[in-house]
């Protein structure tokens, strides 16, 4: 067997998913409609990044990070699918009450996911913690229409999404390039 040394794909997919988490709440806080810079960013960086760190976590033996970088990235793009084949008039709108379920279904398995983070960091913890509650709020916002919670759930994906760019920085290696560029 040979001895392979890999890099650490973490800080990739949590900042694709971070990035793109925050731009895609920005719109749901009320800031700006959702366009298409929002739905690319989430297609070809979200998604990518996060399929590209799943698939490298498999060759390092990492199961959790297979499950939830390959899955997050996929959620990318099936949400972009629910809002792009509409558009091109392959497929109907998702009425509301079915995107909730979408939505509270994402939130149940980042629920069981965030299980498995408790014996890590804070930082995965509450990333995983906040992910969770931003589902279920965008849930309960498409069962119950409440523009409200919308914009609550908005703030909260903001958060959630600057965490998970606050913990890939904290994950980076401070390796002599990097000390470079960062004096």
């Amino acid at each position: 067997m040979r001895n392979e040394t890999l890099a650490n794909l973490g800080p990739l997919g949590l900042m694709g998913f971070g990035m793109t988490t925050v731009l895609l709440n920005i719109p749901n806080a009320g800031f700006f409609e959702i366009n298409s810079m929002i739905l690319a960013k989430g297609l070809f960086y979200g998604a990518a990044a996060q399929i590209i760190a799943g698939v490298l976590e498999f060759k390092k033996g990492n199961t959790f990070g297979v499950t939830t970088f390959l899955s997050y990235g996929h959620f990318w793009l099936t949400l972009g699918a629910l809002l792009l084949l509409p558009k091109l008039g392959w497929a109907d709108p998702t009425p509301a009450k079915f995107m909730a379920c979408y939505l509270f279904m994402w939130g149940l398995f980042t629920m069981l996911m965030f299980f498995g983070t408790l014996k890590s960091n804070r930082g995965v913890q509450f990333v995983f913690a906040s992910l969770m509650v931003l589902f279920f709020l965008l849930a309960i916002k498409d069962w119950t229409g409440s523009h409200l919670i919308g914009v609550i759930a908005g703030f909260e994906g903001i958060i959630c999404g600057l965490s998970a760019i606050y913990l890939a920085m904290g994950n980076f290696p401070m390796n002599n390039i990097t000390k470079q560029f960062f004096r």
